[in-house]
């Protein structure tokens, strides 16, 4: 499930982004913004699946090293849950071939010996807290053997890995290389820049197709395909004082544009056209032509 969460997050960011350098290569800004949110959007997705997934890997380290904790010191703690009757083994240790002799000298040393362990014991057990233990059962969780049964290979490796610190920079480097000719390539392709016409080209003209939806009466729709013409006349790096637009029936429009565009700017006044929505109406540019001097 969560590959597949990375998979579509990864597949709906890549398309995003691809329709975002088309888009502004055909110089279609609404279009682009409108995919530029979608990648945004993908790209918090996929930060907010890695963050989760870092997290949820912490908290399992977490509660792992919670319980190595608590395994070491509940170690720590054994000697104090043994039963103070078998404190002294050595004396239920009766052989058949070995005899004892107690003397009153030895005997004497020790129970002087035995009220000077029970005193020092008493004091270690006030001066000591168990925070100490909890202080160095965590230190030693580190040094704590593996749960019995667990497979010794599968085992995280401690240190880091050289193998993941190489990928880590060999990704890191083909993704800034991918980034750099990501932006070089479309500067390049979008820049403006003085393009040569051909010199026997004095026009260029235009046709286009007004779709409206809910929009009834000629006149408003001719008002609504002007309004988005006159939009779109500046659109282009040489000034268009002279570009007329006349309807040639069946919602058809011509236009005719003085001087002559170049390839460059025909391409962003197409992108204008049918980038460009206004009260529920927009143009599809049905043809693009050159008007040559024989011809005019």
């Amino acid at each position: 499930m969560k590959r597949l969460a990375h998979l579509f997050a990864g597949a709906a960011g890549l398309g995003a982004g691809t329709y975002v350098v088309i888009y502004l290569y055909r110089w279609q800004w609404q279009r682009a913004i409108m995919c530029g949110v979608l990648l945004l959007v993908a790209e918090v997705l996929l930060l907010g699946l890695i963050v989760l997934g870092r997290l949820s890997r912490i908290e399992q380290r977490i509660s792992e090293g919670d319980r190595r904790h608590a395994d070491v010191l509940a170690r720590l703690e054994q000697p104090r849950a043994e039963d103070p009757a078998t404190r002294f083994r050595w004396l239920d240790d009766i052989r058949v071939e070995r005899t004892h002799v107690f003397v009153p000298v030895l005997m004497a040393a020790g129970a002087v010996l035995s009220g000077l362990a029970r005193i020092v014991q008493k004091i270690a057990q006030s001066t000591v807290r168990p925070a100490a233990d909890r202080r160095v059962a965590g230190r030693l969780a580190v040094l704590a053997a593996p749960p019995l049964g667990a497979d010794l290979d599968a085992l995280p490796a401690s240190g880091p890995d050289p193998r993941r610190t190489r990928h880590r920079i060999t990704g890191f480097v083909a993704g800034t290389t991918a980034l750099a000719a990501l932006v070089l390539g479309l500067g390049e392709l979008t820049e403006t820049r003085p393009e040569e016409r051909a010199p026997d080209t004095v026009a260029t003209s235009v046709v286009v197709r007004l779709a409206t939806r809910g929009v009834s009466g000629q006149e408003y729709q001719a008002l609504l395909a002007h309004e988005i013409w006159n939009r779109c006349r500046h659109s282009t790096a040489v000034p268009l004082y002279d570009a007329a637009l006349g309807s040639l029936g069946d919602g058809l429009y011509a236009g005719v544009v003085h001087p002559a565009l170049a390839d460059h700017d025909r391409m962003r006044l197409r992108g204008c056209l049918e980038d460009t929505a206004t009260d529920r109406a927009y143009f599809k540019v049905v043809g693009m032509d050159q008007t040559r001097r024989d011809e005019h």
